[in-house]
């Protein structure tokens, strides 16, 4: 032990101690015939929380999986939970994200488990949010997760926030055909709690995405089904999309360009504005124009190629 102590330091010394001076409380005998696994977690709890504040995070997460080991063999499935989700915790502080992310998953199900389904959906979102920029497809699990989470409790706001999220995730990555459905799912909730202006908006949203998959019928569709939701028909919405929806067919980019331009399109969340910013519409969404009254021709210049050919062969070919 002395040699281990002097290659370690003072401080390191004293941490790796305070986590191996306890293991007797997990040895039985003749006198002890189960082992101490409430103080032996205590203890595991208490090394995890100094190992941290000496941002020692590897030997921090090793001290929190002990004690959620201890945990689940007292059967104590919050506290397990609680252990395992912290040392998914120093995997972040480490940067080691994705077995982050599969710790605190595994939390969640313990919370399930446990009971505690708010606690389940709360560890799954911050796992989200951690993965989000590293793996935007796991996020959009996790976040979908997190939201069945809240429905199967009936918390419908807290999980249209998350498919919210997930949408918005889906459109960045231009996965269409999924954030077409996820967009649906988040207008049905919007409309069973009766937020029917942010039904309105979800629709624009929907038009936008099925644009952009080239499906004319659906985002026509999409308008059509939205008039029985109250208010819909002649709101500025309902009328928006119905210029957009006639300039996409009529080829006219202009128009589009118009719609998607004006502020009811550019403040939606950015995701959505910039796919109204992006839309073209098909065979170059060049309107054909009226063809030009002839010019006069200045003395001296010859006639317009057309009538010279029509002179030419007026007579016929022989």
């Amino acid at each position: 032990m002395p040699v281990l102590l002097g290659a370690l330091g003072g401080f390191q010394a004293q941490l790796y101690l305070k986590i191996f001076s306890f293991s007797h409380v997990l040895k039985t005998g003749f006198l002890k015939w189960k082992p101490d696994y409430d103080s032996a977690a205590s203890e595991y709890g208490k090394a995890a929380v100094a190992f941290k504040n000496a941002k020692q995070f590897e030997q921090a997460k090793d001290a929190c999986l002990r004690e959620a080991v201890a945990h689940e063999n007292n059967r104590a499935l919050f506290h397990a939970a609680k252990a395992y989700e912290q040392a998914g915790m120093m995997l972040k502080e480490m940067q080691k994200l994705p077995e982050a992310v599969q710790l605190i998953e595994k939390a969640s199900m313990m919370y399930l488990e446990n009971g505690t389904p708010d606690t389940a959906a709360m560890a799954l979102e911050r796992a989200g949010k951690l993965i989000e920029n590293v793996d935007p497809e796991k996020a959009v699990q996790l976040y979908q997760q997190t939201a069945n989470v809240f429905e199967n409790e009936e918390r419908l706001r807290q999980a249209v926030e998350l498919l919210g999220k997930a949408s918005r995730l889906l459109v960045r990555g231009r996965r269409f055909d999924e954030a077409a459905l996820s967009i649906q799912k988040e207008k049905n909730i919007y409309k069973e709690i009766e937020n029917y202006p942010t039904c309105y908006k979800k629709t624009i949203a929907q038009v936008l995405v099925h644009l952009h998959r080239n499906d004319y019928v659906a985002a026509e569709r999409c308008v059509r089904e939205s008039y029985s939701i109250p208010g819909f028909n002649g709101s500025e919405d309902c009328t928006a999309l119905e210029q957009l929806l006639e300039g996409y067919d009529q080829q006219d980019q202009d128009q589009v360009a118009e719609v998607c331009n004006s502020p009811l399109f550019k403040y939606m969340d950015n995701d959505y504005a910039k796919l109204g910013l992006s839309l073209l519409v098909p065979g170059g969404g060049v309107k054909k124009k009226a063809a030009a009254p002839p010019q006069a021709t200045p003395k001296g210049h010859a006639a317009p190629a057309a009538e010279d050919e029509e002179d030419e062969y007026a007579g016929g070919l022989c």
